[in-house]
């Protein structure tokens, strides 16, 4: 059912205001009076990544008043890809610097207010406080229950995203909405997945058009949220499958079970962004990609085994690395094929991997295997610049 507007309207529409925005003017839905609440709405995009970056441009072109950008990256060669935000010559910029720019060039009466900073418990509330409406593009877990935990403390809605190689889920999550509707993330998903368990997209990898698909649905319903149209995604997950060109709604009902939010917390904790068998495994059997070339200038005799998958392998690989990928490791399947008379490496594209498939040598028996920290990332850093990395 369709929720009241959420956004009082502006006074007044300028004569050039009148003039861009006459597609929506004439729509009867939106008309004078949507566009006026567009004009006043606060809204917060927390990321200028995948997400962000399609849903800053359209709330811009739509109209919205004051748009706030909640981003610390700078901007990265493989960004491009899916970031359309951002320009060749952007990179190394500030994302949020670009994305303002971006912003301004599309629709110079949008006010733009950056948030150079990593969002975290400390400074959530504040930044929130402001905004009409949040929109979560973040790609982690510990961002998304933060996220959502200072969305219900303040009582705002929210909508969310998310996107994974070719599918894409959306909804909005609002604790206090009218009429009883209201639910959050936690309804959706009580509890993070074990660590390790879901890839990131820097792991799994996204197709670049998947996030114009999710961001532009993102905006929709931030649309409509604002104005009072339609039927938002309240209480319904919508579910995109790109390859087979498939939409699917799921319901999703208030879980009774779910604890009241009262409070922060330590969102990196409660995510378990490694596993404490992984940490565990890691500490003091780290090694440095200075010390592993050291080894290999000095003629050691060891395995070097890289667990990433195979499409990572096809991009960039150290020298003289040996492809298990990680889930075979976990599995026991690939534990045959270790030696058992030389020293291991592991090595992943940023570390975590590695340590959680180290984890599971030293539970195997392998005391001594090691890991590489920063992966192949930092081989390419540190000691061969001219591999690619990705």
């Amino acid at each position: 059912m369709a929720l009241p507007p959420l956004v009082e309207p502006a006074a007044e529409l300028s004569k050039d205001e009148v003039e861009r925005y006459s597609r929506h003017l004439i729509i009867p839905d939106v008309g004078m009076a949507g566009q006026k609440r567009l004009k006043n709405a606060k809204v917060l995009v927390v990321g200028a990544g995948g997400l962000g970056s399609p849903a800053l441009l359209y709330l811009a072109a739509a109209g919205v008043g004051t748009l706030g950008v909640v981003e610390f990256d700078v901007v990265d060669s493989s960004n491009l890809q899916r970031q359309i935000i951002h320009g060749q010559s952007d990179v190394g910029r500030s994302k949020a610097e670009s994305a303002r720019d971006a912003i301004r060039e599309t629709n110079p009466f949008v006010e733009v207010r950056l948030h150079e900073t990593r969002l975290d418990s400390s400074n959530v509330l504040d930044i929130f406080r402001d905004y009409d409406l949040i929109l979560d593009g973040t790609d982690n877990f510990a961002t998304r229950y933060l996220v959502n935990d200072a969305a219900v403390l303040l009582g705002k809605p929210y909508v969310w995203g998310s996107i994974f190689r070719f599918e894409g889920q959306a909804s909005v999550f609002w604790e206090d909405a009218p009429n009883g509707q209201g639910l959050n993330y936690r309804d959706l998903y009580p509890e993070p997945p074990p660590p390790g368990m879901v890839p990131s997209c820097a792991e799994g990898g996204v197709l670049g058009v998947l996030c114009a698909s999710i961001g532009s649905i993102m905006v929709n319903e931030a649309i409509k949220l604002i104005t009072g149209i339609g039927e938002p995604l309240l209480g319904r997950l919508m579910v995109y499958d790109a390859l087979e060109m498939t939409y699917r709604t799921v319901r999703i009902r208030k879980d009774p079970n779910t604890s009241k939010i009262t409070e922060l917390i330590d969102y990196d904790a409660f995510c378990g962004v490694v596993s404490d068998e992984a940490q565990g495994a890691a500490a003091g059997h780290t090694i440095t990609a200075t010390e592993l070339k050291e080894m290999m200038d000095a003629g050691k005799d060891f395995a070097l085994i890289d667990v990433r998958e195979p499409n990572e392998y096809e991009i960039v690989s150290i020298p003289g690395a040996t492809l298990i990928p990680k889930g075979r490791i976990l599995s026991g399947e690939a534990l045959a094929e270790i030696p058992q008379d030389k020293p291991v490496v592991l090595h992943c594209k940023s570390g975590v991997r590695s340590a959680e498939a180290l984890a599971a040598l030293h539970k195997a028996g392998l005391r001594d295997a090691v890991h590489v920290g920063g992966g192949v990332l930092a081989w390419a850093r540190q000691v061969d610049p001219s591999l690619p990395t990705y």
